[in-house]
């Protein structure tokens, strides 16, 4: 959706999850002029001919870590825009130094004031090589965006390669863009000034499936996950394995079946395709019912155990080392408490330690959850959870 800003041209966006992030994001698109009409239920089409970044709404742009992608086709298509500073989850300071430092590179000058970001790009951004300074999905995609009108090739190392990565890049090139190395850490991105109508379906959500999957498994279910990509999740399904968990891959599905015996494990988490840190909350939930000691290390994020303390109170036997690090041991028998979410995944992880607890656990501030799961309070009620949902969405 961000990207879709580049042009003066229309975009089609099909398999949307309704999550709150996208329909915030689509709210945000809208007040900076662009013109939204829904093709069906997941497909809309941009046309964002008369934007102006002017009325970009802070109240919404400091409520999303999304945000930030904002910043990306903006620059390219303006060259001067003043932008708030993005939102997001709680798992750590999160600062953007990675998109500022490639964009600097790029040409583009930035002033800093209280609360609000000035970016000041050439009139003719030229393209040249960029060295990220980490694997940040979204610093590579907002230098994909900013690489898509700069004059000649652009060279982006230490890309992040993750399946929205490729997703954009394949939007891109829809557009009409030359790109090499879609899916590596290497990206080459030839500029250009015209941009065609462009149309992409986004890819299933692999983080939606690997928190079903570990929900099954937890709550020794039996289930089919449909509508997903495989080989998304490599590393992922090979520490399932490890772990214990009765499943079966297909082409584009998995079979999660009652799984008994689960072992400890070492789970470290690397950027794609490693295992990723947005399912290290809920395989801590899957470890607390395994036999023995496991060990988590995420360094990607300083806050990312925030969830910890409320499985604790919860009846799991969890040590956070710092940081970094946690020892999980386990089986732990978990009992219901009344407890809350600091995040996104944080929330999906108690919502599966809620799932497999005796008697009942309430979860406060379920707006996290809503932010990245479209109603999966439904979906697990058909899958025979016991949960209510007890405030509005």
């Amino acid at each position: 959706m961000a990207a879709s800003l580049i042009s003066d041209k229309k975009s089609i966006i099909g398999n949307l999850p309704l999550c709150s992030d996208v329909l915030n994001q689509i709210e945000m698109i809208k007040k900076i002029g662009a013109q939204i009409r829904w093709l069906d239920e997941r497909k809309i089409e941009i046309d964002p001919k008369n934007i102006s970044p002017q009325n970009i709404p802070c109240d919404l742009f400091e409520k999303m870590r999304v945000s930030v992608l904002l910043m990306g086709p903006l620059i390219s298509r303006f060259k001067k825009i003043k932008l708030p500073h993005p939102g997001g989850d709680k798992i750590g300071l999160r600062p953007i130094y990675s998109h500022l430092e490639a964009l600097k590179d790029l040409g583009v000058r930035i002033e800093e004031s209280p609360g609000f970001y000035k970016f000041t790009a050439p009139q003719k951004i030229k393209g040249k090589k960029v060295v990220l300074k980490e694997f940040s999905v979204t610093a590579t995609e907002n230098l994909m965006m900013v690489a898509a009108s700069a004059e000649g090739k652009t060279i982006i190392e230490i890309a992040a390669s993750e399946p929205q990565v490729q997703d954009l890049g394949n939007f891109l090139k829809s557009m009409g863009l030359k790109i090499k190395g879609l899916g590596t850490h290497t990206l080459e991105i030839e500029g250009r000034k015209k941009m065609r109508q462009a149309e992409v379906d986004i890819s299933p959500d692999l983080l939606e499936a690997g928190t079903l999957f570990i929900a099954t498994a937890v709550s020794q279910g039996n289930v089919l996950i449909k509508n997903i990509n495989p080989d998304h999740l490599t590393m992922f399904w090979e520490k399932m394995k490890e772990i214990g968990v009765n499943f079966r891959l297909s082409k584009n599905s998995v079979f999660v079946k009652k799984s008994r015996g689960l072992k400890a494990a070492r789970i470290q988490v690397l950027p794609y395709p490693g295992f990723p840190t947005d399912l290290q909350p809920m395989t801590s939930v899957l470890l607390s019912q395994a036999d023995g000691k496991s060990l988590i290390h995420d360094p990607l994020y300083e806050a990312r155990f925030g969830y910890a303390q409320e499985l604790k109170k919860m009846g799991a036997n969890i040590e956070i080392v710092d940081p970094h690090r946690a020892f999980i041991w386990g089986p732990a028998k978990l009992k219901g408490e009344k407890i809350t979410g600091p995040d996104i995944r944080a929330g999906a992880a108690l919502l599966i330690a809620g799932l497999c607890a005796q008697g009942q656990t309430e979860i406060s501030d379920t707006s996290q959850l809503d932010r990245g799961y479209e109603r999966i309070d439904e979906k697990l009620r058909k899958l025979g959870a016991e949960i209510k949902r007890i405030t509005q969405r």
